[in-house]
């Protein structure tokens, strides 16, 4: 479904974001020290070392493995992503159903209720969020919780807004009515009937929202608000701390990290964007009339050579005028129903 520039771009995204979950999950292999680790065999390292054949990416001001950190940083980021766009999902989309399909003072509530979240400056809402769950816990799954309750909070009115307007939209369409005639129940309505229908454009949000939750993460790391650093790595956090070796010459101790976030959001707007054009029949990439089908003889021959079956969401602009100038000079409508069909 894709060619040209818009598959180069999804097949880059696509690698980009392979490599960042298979790195994720195999971390502690493949990584050459633990995230906090500062000695080996009874040496200590020495801080601030610059990448040498024992230390790749060199080492930080703890005198930690930059490399190590770097890669259990993805470890974070990935679970910080998955726990907070499923919580997201599993709150808004819900919510957006019975808001749309229920409607009346209950829809008025929640819109008033989502709309005061989503005016929220949304790293100021983490931010607060963070602090209030995390409540003073420095353990590993402590820090990981509270980030991602952190962002779900951001994402859940974008989820919820979505839903339910795409619900308000289908909910009078026929097939919702005959469900409502043959006596099906509110609950199989929405979550049997509706929902396949207002959900198609999910996974383009949630990847796109990954990309913006690791920004969020890393913006709440570098801040001081994310996670313990001797619980788990994050690149926010070695941000801030390389911010006093930038003076001194030190860049490996922020540039690598700094990389992988760049690579990673990368990655993930990538493939939202493709996804975007390929599931949008609006942006999808269409087939372009040849010019000697418009300058041929007369309008007929551009009809004849579209297919009688091609659904009229399928054909281009020019194609469609086409076939209206067609059936402008053909009164028998045959154009017409090729469009139909």
């Amino acid at each position: 479904m894709t060619a040209g520039l818009q598959r180069v771009t999804l097949i880059v995204g696509l690698g980009l974001v392979a490599v960042f979950v298979f790195v994720a999950i195999f971390a502690p292999l493949i990584a050459p020290y633990g995230l906090a680790q500062n000695s080996s065999d009874g040496v200590a390292f020495v801080a601030q070392q610059p990448p040498s054949g024992q230390h790749w990416f060199g080492t930080s001001v703890r005198s930690e493995d930059v490399l190590s950190r770097v890669i259990f940083g993805a470890r974070t980021a990935l679970l910080v992503i998955a726990i907070s766009l499923l919580m997201s999902l599993v709150v808004g989309v819900p919510l957006g159903l019975v808001s749309g399909y229920i409607g009346r003072a209950l829809d008025r509530v929640l819109v008033l209720f989502m709309d005061a979240i989503y005016a929220f400056p949304t790293l100021l809402l983490a931010i607060v969020v963070s602090i209030v769950v995390a409540g003073g816990q420095s353990s590993s799954f402590g820090g990981v919780l509270s980030a991602s309750v952190a962002i779900t909070a951001i994402y859940v009115p974008q989820y919820f807004r979505v839903v339910r307007n795409a619900t308000v939209a289908v909910k009078n369409e026929p097939y919702v009515d005959a469900a409502r005639v043959t006596g099906a129940s509110t609950t199989r309505i929405m979550f049997r009937h509706i929902l396949a229908n207002v959900t198609q454009s999910l996974p383009v949000i949630v990847t796109l929202n990954a990309g913006d939750a690791i920004l969020t993460l890393a913006a709440l790391g570098f801040l001081g608000f994310g996670i313990e650093p001797t619980q788990a790595a994050e690149w926010g956090y070695d941000l801030n701390k390389a911010l006093s070796d930038v003076s001194n010459g030190i860049w490996w101790t922020g540039i690598f990290p700094g990389t992988a976030i760049v690579l990673v959001v990368l990655g993930l707007t990538l493939v939202g964007e493709s996804l975007n054009e390929v599931l949008n029949p609006l942006l999808r990439t269409r087939r372009a009339v040849s010019p000697a089908t418009v300058v041929g003889d007369g309008a007929s021959a551009g009809v004849d050579g579209l297919e009688k079956n091609t659904p009229a969401t399928e054909l281009t602009v020019a194609e469609l005028e086409l076939l209206e100038g067609d059936s402008a000079v053909d009164k028998d409508g045959s154009a017409g129903e090729g469009v139909s069909q």
